[in-house]
């Protein structure tokens, strides 16, 4: 196994009170190939992908009352970027790896199914820079 654990980018997520017009700034401003948005009542966000040649974009909005990005929102009235996704080919290998180095797991420390279909993890921000880290399996 070598030393690298994280992979490419995958995304990074930016929150937004307004997803039609984070959007529209997308698409008609910065000229991005945008996706129909996608409702994930598990992860209590609606979801937009911007498709960029070397990573894509994920603008969230807000689905339901206890959706996770809501104090995200309330601190960042703003916007801003929410987390960031780095792609990895064991979930299950990285997370022990992570784990015995003293690194968080948030949630159960089991891997759910996210936005791409993919196994994903996150990791707390206060280890990582106060940065929220989501590990995808690809």
């Amino acid at each position: 196994m070598s030393d690298h654990m994280i992979g490419r980018l995958n995304h990074v997520a930016i929150a937004t009170h307004n997803l039609e017009q984070a959007t529209a700034l997308y698409r008609d401003t910065l000229g991005a190939k945008v996706s129909a948005p996608v409702s994930l009542p598990d992860h209590g966000v609606t979801v937009v992908f911007v498709e960029l040649p070397n990573t894509k974009i994920e603008l969230l909005e807000p689905l339901g009352a206890d959706s996770t990005i809501r104090p995200f929102l309330e601190r960042n009235a703003a916007g801003g970027i929410h987390h960031i996704c780095y792609e990895v080919d064991d979930i299950l290998s990285a997370r022990d790896r992570l784990k015995a180095k003293g690194a968080r797991v948030l949630g159960d420390g089991e891997p759910r199914i996210g936005a791409h279909g993919k196994p994903v993890l996150f990791l707390h921000p206060k280890d990582f820079c106060g940065t929220l880290v989501e590990l995808e399996q690809v």
